[in-house]
C-alpha cells in the first residue's frame, strides 16, 4: 500500500506539472525569455541577482519547505488517512503550485514589487497597512508553532542539541570557505557535510547525552522540573536556544549565517529524504488497520471541514510560499521561462515530501494505535523522527542514530525558515511603525521585539491549538495572495478563473477555520475554567491567557482579511466594468 501511495503521488506530479501547469504556462502566461527580468534590470548583488534555474530551484525548495509539510499531515491523519492524502494531492494539483508559480510571475512582470506595493495599487490605498498588520500576526504564529516543536520537543532530546550546533558551525565554516577563502564549492560541501554527520553522531554518545540531560534536569531518566506555567527546565533551555539561534540568523549578514547554514542543511535534508525513500522501497509496508476515515469531529482539533484544510499547512498550499516567491525568487529569476520549473516544480516536490511525512505517520506504525503510542498529533515531530528512523533502519542505519538524525533534520527544517520569518517581522514592524516609533527601524530592536513575542507564544499556548491557528492564518495568507494574483490577471486582460476559484475556496475555508477557533476559544474552552479538575486544567491562569490570545488573534486576522476581501471585491467589479466597456469603445 505504501508503494501504491508513492506511485499515486508521482502520477499526480506527472499530470499536474507536465500537463495542467504547462498548459496554463503556455496558453495564459506565455513567458517570454527575451524579456529582461527584474533580476537583470535592477541587478544589485543583494536582492536582485540573476540565478541559474537549478540553483534557484534548490533555493526555492529550501525556503518553502519547513515543518508544515511534515507535521501537518502527521496531525491530520487523526481524521483518517484518506482525507489527508486527498488534500495533499488535490490541493497541490489545483491550488498549491498555482499560487507559488503565479506569485513569481506576477513579481517578475511587476518589476519585483512587494505584496504591499501591489495591494496598494491593485486593491486600495488602505490595503497596504492592513496587509502589513495581517502579515506580522501571521509570521508571529509561524514562530510560535515552529518554536514549540523545536524548543520543547526536539532540542530537549539530549542527543540532538550538539548535532544542531555543529551543523550551524559547519555552515559558518562553509560561508568562510566560500566567500573569504574562495575555496571550491565541491571541496567546501564535502568537508562541511562530513563535519555535520560527525557532529550528529557525536551528539548520540553517552557523555554528550549526559551533559545535556544534566542541563535539562533529566539525568537518570527523571522528568524535567517545572519552572513556571507549564514550562519545564528542558523547555526553557530549548526555547532560549531557539531564540539565540534565530537572533544571529536575523541580524548577521546573509552570507555569514543564514545562506551557508541553509546550504549545508539542504544536504542533511536531501540525504534524509533519500534514505527514507530507500528504506520504504526495501520494506514496502502496508497501512495495517489504520482507518481510511475515523470521524468528522476530532476532540482538540475540530471538524474535518474546515480544520483539516488548514492543519496540513504547507503540503497542499501555503501563504508563506507566496511571500518567498514574490519578494525573493521573483527577484532572482534569470528568464521568465524558468518560473514554472522553479515555482511549480518546487511545490510538487514539496507535495512528495508531505506524502513521505504522511507515510511516517501511517505505514511506519502499521496501525492507528501504533501511531497514537508513538505520540500522535501532539508529538508529531517525534512521530516523524522515529518513523524516518524505522525506514532508514531497513538498510542498516542504527535506530538511535536514525532518530537523532531525524530530529536534527526537523530542527534544521524549522530554524532555516525561522531566520527569514524574523527578518520579515522586523521589516514589517519597521515599515508599519517606524515613523511613529523610530526605534523599530533599528535591526536589533525589531528583532528582539519579535523574539520576545515568540517566547510568549511558545510558553503560553499549547501546540495543537497554535498549529491550527497558524495553519488557518497561513492558508488565509495564501487566499489573499490568490486574490492579488486574480486582480493582476484581470488588470492584464488574462483568464483569471484558474486563480479566482482557488481563492474563493481557500478564503471561505480559512475564514471558517478562524471563526471556529475564536468561537472555540471564547465559548467552549474558556467556560471550562469554571471546573478545572473535570477538564484537567493544570494552570487556570495560563489556560485562560492562551484562549484569550487565540481568540483575539483569530478575530484580528478575520477583520483584516475581511477588509482586504471587501476592497478586493470592489476592485474586481471595477476591472469587470472596464473589460465590459472595451468592446463598446472599439
Amino acid at each position: 500500500m505504501s508503494i501504491l501511495i508513492l506511485i499515486i503521488g508521482l502520477a499526480a506530479i506527472g499530470v499536474g506539472y507536465f500537463w495542467y501547469a504547462r498548459t496554463i504556462d503556455r496558453t495564459i502566461i506565455q513567458p517570454d525569455d527575451k524579456k529582461a527580468t527584474p533580476a537583470k534590470m535592477y541587478m544589485d548583488g543583494v536582492d536582485f541577482t540573476p540565478a541559474n534555474r537549478n540553483v534557484l530551484f534548490g533555493y526555492q525548495f529550501k525556503s518553502i519547505a519547513a515543518l508544515g509539510p511534515i507535521l501537518g499531515p502527521i496531525v491530520a491523519v487523526q481524521w483518517g488517512w484518506l482525507p489527508a492524502l486527498l488534500w495533499i494531492i488535490l490541493g497541490t494539483f489545483f491550488i498549491g503550485w498555482v499560487q507559488d508559480y503565479s506569485s513569481i510571475i506576477m513579481g517578475v512582470r511587476e518589476e519585483g514589487q512587494t505584496f504591499g506595493a501591489l495591494s496598494y495599487r491593485l486593491i486600495s490605498p488602505r490595503s497596504r497597512m492592513i496587509l502589513l498588520i495581517f502579515i506580522y500576526f501571521y509570521l508571529w504564529l509561524i514562530m510560535g508553532a515552529f518554536g514549540i516543536q523545536v524548543g520543547f520537543n526536539l532540542l530537549t532530546n539530549p542527543a540532538v542539541p550538539l548535532g544542531v550546533i555543529i551543523v550551524i558551525l559547519a555552515g559558518i565554516l562553509a560561508g568562510q570557505m566560500t566567500y573569504k577563502w574562495k575555496q571550491d564549492i565541491i571541496l567546501t560541501s564535502v568537508i562541511t557535510v562530513v563535519i555535520s554527520f560527525i557532529g550528529i553522531w557525536l551528539g548520540t554518545l553517552e557523555p554528550v547525552r549526559n551533559f545535556w540531560a544534566a542541563l535539562f534536569g533529566t539525568s537518570g531518566g527523571a522528568a524535567s522540573p517545572k519552572l513556571f506555567l507549564n514550562v519545564t527546565q528542558a523547555g526553557f533551555v530549548g526555547s532560549l536556544l531557539v531564540v539565540i539561534i534565530c537572533y544571529f540568523g536575523a541580524v548577521l549578514p546573509i552570507w555569514r549565517w543564514a545562506q551557508p547554514i541553509n546550504y549545508v542543511a539542504f544536504w542533511i535534508v536531501f540525504l534524509g529524504i533519500l534514505g527514507g525513500v530507500l528504506g520504504l522501497l526495501i520494506w514496502h509496508p502496508g497501512l495495517g488497520d489504520f482507518p481510511a476515515y475515523r470521524q468528522f469531529n476530532i476532540t482538540g482539533l475540530g471538524p474535518l471541514w474546515p480544520i483539516l484544510f488548514v492543519t496540513i499547512a504547507c503540503g497542499a498550499i501555503s501563504g508563506w510560499h507566496s511571500l518567498v516567491s514574490s519578494s525573493g525568487t521573483a527577484r532572482q529569476l534569470e528568464k521568465e521561462g524558468d518560473a514554472l520549473f522553479v515555482g511549480g516544480g518546487a511545490m510538487f516536490l514539496e507535495m512528495f515530501f508531505a506524502t513521505m511525512a504522511f507515510l511516517t505517520a501511517t505505514a511506519a506504525w502499521g496501525s492507528y494505535q501504533g501511531y497514537v503510542d508513538a505520540g500522535g498529533g501532539a508529538k508529531a515531530a517525534a512521530v516523524f523522527a522515529n518513523g524516518l528512523a524505522a525506514f532508514m533502519n531497513r538498510w542498516g542505519l542504527p535506530k538511535d542514530f536514525g532518530t537523532a538524525y531525524g530530529m536534527v533534520f526537523l530542527c534544521l527544517m524549522a530554524l532555516t525558515i525561522m531566520y527569514l520569518v524574523v527578518r520579515f517581522m522586523r521589516v514589517a514592524s519597521a515599515e508599519a511603525l517606524g515613523e511613529r516609533i523610530p526605534a523599530m527601524k533599528n535591526v536589533h530592536v525589531g528583532t528582539i521585539v519579535a523574539l520576545v513575542l515568540t517566547l510568549v507564544l511558545i510558553w503560553v499556548v499549547p501546540f495543537l491549538q497554535i498549529w491550527v491557528l497558524f495553519g488557518a492564518a497561513n492558508q488565509l495568507m495564501a487566499s489573499l495572495a490568490l486574490l492579488l494574483i486574480t486582480l493582476w490577471l484581470m488588470s492584464r486582460g488574462k483568464n483569471y478563473r484558474w486563480t479566482f476559484w482557488p481563492f474563493v475556496f481557500m478564503f471561505v475555508t480559512t475564514m471558517g477555520a478562524l471563526l471556529y477557533k475564536a468561537y472555540e476559544a471564547f465559548f467552549i474552552n474558556l467556560p471550562k475554567t469554571a471546573d478545572p479538575e473535570k477538564y484537567k486544567i493544570a494552570n487556570v491562569g495560563q489556560y485562560t491567557t492562551a484562549q484569550i490570545i487565540i481568540g483575539i488573534v483569530a478575530l484580528i486576522l478575520v477583520v483584516a482579511a475581511g477588509i482586504l476581501a471587501w476592497d478586493g471585491i470592489q476592485a474586481i467589479r471595477r476591472y469587470r466594468a472596464k473589460a465590459a466597456a472595451r468592446p463598446a469603445r472599439a
